[in-house]
């Protein structure tokens, strides 16, 4: 058997495309890990930027459901792990969500909360959870990353 092509395509490196070129017109480019204000608080919480969550999510403790003027609200507590900072919150309940994971899926609360990534101040819906077995603290999903940020997961911590 011959074949009919005789020549041979040899691989080639292709350079790396500079992202700020590649990059859409007012959307940022951001790492895999960046600093997120959870106002007020004055310190930042290193989250993991994540394109596959839908939503964002926050660790929190002492999440606490309660009722105010016939609203739905929930108290929790936000802890910088890094510097020690913590703040009290209480939030309108936004509505509840189901979490899907291996073993067992899990129900949050989802409240609106203010952050600012970069000089962006951002108002957006955040689960709470008990994030004490993941890396991060904070998860920023596609609520706020789309048309927002471009995510380049090589790299970190440039929004400082």
């Amino acid at each position: 058997m011959s074949s009919a092509c005789s020549s041979t395509i040899k691989p080639a490196i292709i350079p790396p495309v500079e992202a700020k070129k590649a990059a859409a017109p007012g959307l940022e480019i951001i790492g895999g890990v960046e600093p997120v204000y959870f106002l007020p608080l004055k310190t930042p919480i290193a989250s993991r930027i994540d394109t596959g969550a839908e939503t964002s999510s926050i660790d929190v403790d002492n999440i606490r459901p309660f009722e105010r003027d016939g609203e739905k609200w929930v108290a929790f507590k936000i802890t910088n792990n890094q510097t020690g900072e913590s703040h009290s919150f209480e939030k309108r309940l936004v509505r509840k969500t189901t979490i899907r994971r291996i073993h067992q899926d899990e129900l949050r609360y989802v409240v609106e909360m203010d952050v600012k990534i970069g000089d962006d101040l951002i108002n957006a819906e955040f689960s709470l959870a008990k994030r004490d077995k993941f890396s991060y603290q904070g998860l920023i999903g596609r609520n706020i990353l789309n048309g927002r940020f471009i995510v380049d997961p090589s790299l970190e911590d440039t929004l400082h």
